[in-house]
């Protein structure tokens, strides 16, 4: 991207993405902000904070915009973000199944619908305050997608399903920084957010209750039968959704060793129920996948799989798609609670993406 272009920066009103913006400006760019407007529940709207999407965020990202000297525009995406991100929450939950959010939001919304916006504002490209960098391989003619260099705050998990044509138009301002960098480049700079802590709730949820909140929208769920494994009903379930693979407290059943949740089965609205062993998988099947640094595999390769965002990697042999595109995956070790709904991200190296998927179920 040649210095001096027009680049469009996702300000959230935090502290990431304000940093985010003054980088590019130092770099010679010209950067203005786009703050998405994304979600208000009505029985909340007189709070001062809602995760990421409140009125205060915008107002924030306003101020760090007039700061330093450049444009900002606020975008409704109220509706995009309620069919793409909410409902799609919603109706995995429904089915069984635990979404990642964040993970949708970045595909359907920052690298969907924002940039697909950005073309009428003539920017070349699109920044974020992603912890993620970005590079060109010469050999293959691809863009990579690599971890950032803080391993604390790497988001590389959440951007797995980018494709080449959003990489070649996206910019990661902070890839090459620390959080601890980030923070006193905000305090130097005497951006207005510089003590503005961080976000650790999915932004549409006050509370960060999503009991409550499915309860608000859907309304009540059906009870059914906990069993175990060997189909003995040991009590009675609230509502499958209510639930999640490998929760143990708050089953309301007593036994006579610790129970964990290893099956929500949609089919007969019963919650299957074992001991901390059983709660172990050899593997997974993975569906919508998409690869970044390579093709999609054509034999079986070595990678390192991530199945949540704040797990390890560990090291695993991944299998090429079938015909339905679907693709197996065979972890050295057994691990725990392998979730349906959840990504899993492949790497190749110490911290080269090479693609990821959801989860439809455990091996």
């Amino acid at each position: 991207m040649a210095k001096g272009s027009m680049v469009a920066v996702a300000m959230s009103g935090g502290v990431d993405s304000s940093v985010a913006a003054a980088v590019l400006l130092e770099k010679g760019y010209q950067p203005f902000g786009l703050t998405m407007r994304l979600w208000v529940d009505p029985r909340y709207e007189d709070q001062p904070a809602q995760g990421c999407c409140s009125l205060e965020d915008v107002q924030d990202a306003r101020r760090v915009a007039d700061h330093l000297g450049i444009a900002h525009y606020t975008l409704n995406m109220k509706d995009e973000f309620r069919q793409e991100v909410v409902d799609n929450f919603i109706e995995e939950y429904c089915r069984g199944r635990t979404p990642n959010p964040c993970v949708v939001c970045n595909a359907k919304i920052k690298f969907g619908s924002l940039l697909n916006k950005i073309e009428g504002l003539e920017a070349s490209a699109l920044a974020t305050g992603h912890y993620v960098r970005k590079g060109w391989d010469n050999s293959r003619g691809r863009y990579y997608l690599q971890k950032g260099v803080d391993p604390s705050k790497d988001q590389s998990y959440t951007l797995y399903h980018l494709t080449q044509e959003q990489l070649g138009r996206a910019l990661f301002p902070l890839g090459d920084l620390h959080k601890e960098q980030v923070r006193q480049k905000a305090y130097e700079l005497g951006l207005p957010v510089a003590e503005k802590g961080e976000s650790q709730e999915v932004c549409f949820i006050p509370g960060n209750d999503y009991r409550e909140f499915l309860s608000s929208r859907v309304g009540s769920f059906s009870p059914g039968p906990i069993v175990d494994t060997a189909g003995n009903v040991l009590g009675e379930h609230k509502g499958l959704p209510y639930y999640t693979i490998g929760q143990r407290r708050g089953l309301g059943i007593t036994a006579s060793e610790p129970l964990y949740v290893i099956e929500i089965r949609t089919k007969d609205n019963t919650l299957v129920v074992g001991s901390h062993e059983e709660t172990y998988h050899k593997g997974l099947i993975a569906s919508s996948l998409n690869f970044i640094a390579r093709e999609e595999p054509e034999e079986p390769m070595e990678v390192n799989a991530r199945i949540r965002y704040q797990a390890s990697e560990v090291p695993a042999i991944l299998y090429p798609p079938d015909n339905e595109g679907n693709a197996r995956l065979l972890f050295h070790q057994p691990q725990r609670a392998v979730t349906p709904g959840q990504s899993v991200v492949f790497y190749i190296g110490p911290d080269i993406v090479l693609g990821g998927g959801i989860i439809t179920s455990s091996l």
